[in-house]
């Protein structure tokens, strides 16, 4: 990363953030600060919803660089994740061989023309720095996991038929995590940690103010009021930060300008996507209102 890549301290890492709309605390500017400093990858772990990938488009965006994103899932492996030959290309260029030997066909179908870049490569071979964000790296397997062990000490990746590539600028990395496994103790040793969880209720009606303008701040407050109760239930989904702007937005559309029981039973599928989450709300909204 160069120099100009990097922040002051973690005061202008707030400043710049919030330029971009993305509102962060005290102990997130901190992390990224050092992260940056360091050229350490930074391993972002939280409930799903409060902000880990959007921090990484963020950072991409307020330092003004390209964001590769390698999405994780069951079955990823080095072909999505670093690269893979393309094998059709090899198979016609095998079939026009004209009086060459093996060995120089060989040597010619496992060359850069023949090989195909996955976001892992690609950014370590990138002429420019950019951030790397690996989304829900806990989607991956052990084995899959693995694969990133090299790229994440050493800035490098061993592809046999052409040796050892390293990064000519190591990338800004992010990897997220909803915590669904344990992540190994050899990733997480490369990496910087922070711990996201839900905002407070101040922060959150600050980004509701910010990314839903129009917004009374009485709605505001209200609308995270109410969410903040919503997610101290047991439910199968807690209502993300992106659900509760959904809401205040929902709420303009409908010209509503204070909340009241029929609003929230009308609404409440905007925050909560499982019926029996909607059922358990509903009972928690009927018991307040007759405790009031």
């Amino acid at each position: 990363m160069k120099p100009s890549h990097r922040f002051s301290g973690a005061e202008e890492v707030t400043r710049r953030l919030a330029e971009t709309g993305y509102l962060a605390g005290p102990e997130i500017s901190t992390v990224v600060h050092i992260a940056a400093r360091l050229q350490k990858p930074l391993l972002v772990e939280g409930p799903a919803g409060v902000g880990k990938t959007e921090l990484a488009k963020a950072l991409a965006s307020t330092l003004g660089l390209e964001l590769i994103r390698l999405q994780c899932y069951e079955g990823v492996d080095e072909t999505k994740t670093l690269y893979e030959w393309n094998y059709k290309k090899q198979l016609l260029r095998i079939q026009a061989q004209n009086d060459e030997s093996w060995d120089e066909i060989e040597e010619d179908i496992f060359s850069e023309p023949f090989l195909l870049e996955r976001p892992v490569l690609k950014a370590l071979r990138s002429t420019e720095p950019v951030v790397l964000l690996i989304d829900e790296v806990d989607k991956l397997d052990i084995e899959a996991e693995a694969l990133l062990l090299e790229v994440l000490s050493d800035w490098q990746v061993s592809i046999p038929e052409m040796g050892t590539i390293v990064a000519t600028h190591p990338p800004f990395v992010v990897l997220t995590s909803n915590n669904d496994r344990e992540l190994s103790e050899a990733l997480k040793r490369r990496c910087l940690y922070l711990y996201m969880d839900y905002p407070d209720a101040a922060r959150e009606k600050a980004i509701v103010l910010e990314r839903v303008p129009a917004i009374a701040e009485t709605l505001a407050e209200q609308v995270v009021r109410l969410v903040r109760s919503i997610r101290e239930l047991d439910l199968k989904k807690s209502p993300s930060i992106s659900e509760t702007l959904d809401w205040a937005r929902t709420l303009l559309a409908l010209n509503i300008d204070t909340l009241d029981d029929e609003t929230v039973r009308q609404t409440l599928p905007v925050l909560l996507k499982f019926r029996t989450d909607l059922e358990r709300a509903a009972g928690h909204l009927r018991l307040n209102a007759k405790d009031n």
